[in-house]
């Protein structure tokens, strides 16, 4: 089971550059996995910290999905529950940590260019039109 956090500040999203596998070089939310006994919000708020050095205040729960990832062969190599919140910057100072290479801000139309994580554009897509009411 995972976390991530859409992260915005205005007309900009907080994405994380992977350093690490899977998705090494993949552009994509700051998260990560569940510790045993860890509480969701919990677990986000940790992963935000150790990859990007901020505290966030959260908005809502905005998403619920599946990730299943495949090896060569086509066999299930990973499969995880991702809860993904939709957060503002409360604190911290925005350095990229543990298993993230980069952190940056990007607007909305930036993100086409950008080698991302499958499914991200579309829960960034649903977080800014839920913001915009």
């Amino acid at each position: 089971m995972g976390v991530g956090a859409l992260i915005v500040e205005g007309p900009r999203i907080l994405l994380v550059e992977r350093g690490h596998e899977p998705l090494k070089g993949y552009w994509s939310l700051p998260g990560g996995a569940v510790e045993t006994g860890e509480r969701l919000e919990d677990a986000m708020r940790r992963e935000v910290r150790e990859e990007t050095g901020l505290e966030v205040s959260v908005v809502c729960l905005l998403e619920v999905f599946e990730r299943i990832m495949h090896d060569d062969a086509g066999r299930p190599e990973y499969h995880y529950v991702l809860m993904d919140y939709l957060c503002h910057p409360a604190g911290g100072t925005l350095a990229a940590a543990d298993d993230a290479s980069r952190v940056a801000w990007f607007t909305e139309e930036e993100i086409g260019g950008l080698k991302i994580t499958e499914g991200t554009p579309a829960v960034i897509e649903k977080a800014f039109r839920r913001l915009a009411r």
